[in-house]
């Protein structure tokens, strides 16, 4: 590696970039981060469309790169079928974080009974399934 940086846009910098455009489609994957974004680009005006990863990643035709990435979706949302995900408002969002969180919270101590439990049939202790039956054992 000769230690040179990517000549991309510096996150800071982003908003400023686009306000210096014409009005144009901006296209993204939906993934971190890309319904802030395309909130933040629609009130500049521009017309942000974003689609799935999957739906991109049959269009990349050479390795993982940013330029194979960026070539990808253009490719992808120029396709006059493609399905867009529809750019999501704060509040919904927030309502998907609770909604997260609260799936960790009740996965999480079911994922850790089942280790517990496993780790124990190792021992040759057999308990029943259930949060309650490790707790009874310890």
């Amino acid at each position: 590696m000769d230690g040179s940086r990517s000549t991309g846009i510096e996150r800071a910098k982003l908003l400023s970039f686009f306000e210096t455009l014409l009005r144009c489609v901006v296209g993204m994957e939906a993934r971190d981060s890309a319904h802030h974004w395309g909130r933040e680009l629609r009130k500049l005006g521009r017309d942000v469309r974003l689609m799935p990863a999957a739906y991109v990643k049959p269009y990349v035709k050479q390795g993982k790169t940013d330029a194979a990435d960026a070539e990808a979706i253009c490719e992808t949302v120029r396709r006059p079928t493609m399905q867009f995900v529809g750019i999501k408002s704060e509040d919904q969002q927030a309502v998907l974080a609770i909604h997260r969180a609260r799936d960790l919270v009740v996965c999480q101590p079911t994922q850790i009974v089942n280790m517990i439990r496993s780790i124990l049939r190792e021992f040759g202790y057999i308990l029943p399934t259930g949060i309650e039956a490790v707790s009874k054992f310890a």
